[in-house]
């Protein structure tokens, strides 16, 4: 799993490869997994992603924690909220 070094994910879902927007469809699918306060790790590398993943945490109210750079893409973090 690639996390930041301080970021430990409960859930990682690996949409490498593919294209808005199915990086969010997999995060709002299995966001429900994740318990309240965890973090959930999507990794995409659709430049949209970039955008959609804070944009669709910000309308969800949940927590965008942080993206790092992949050798391909970015992992994102989130924060379940509720």
């Amino acid at each position: 799993m690639a996390s930041h070094p301080q970021i430990g994910s409960v859930i990682t879902i690996d949409a490498l490869g593919r294209k808005c927007p199915v990086p969010i469809i997999w995060l709002a699918q299995r966001l429900g997994e994740v318990p309240i306060g965890e973090i959930i790790t999507v990794l995409a590398d659709d430049p949209a992603a970039k955008t959609d993943v804070p944009a669709w945490c910000a309308m969800k109210a949940q927590d965008f924690v942080a993206m790092t750079d992949l050798p391909t893409g970015w992992a994102f973090h989130i924060r379940r909220t509720f």
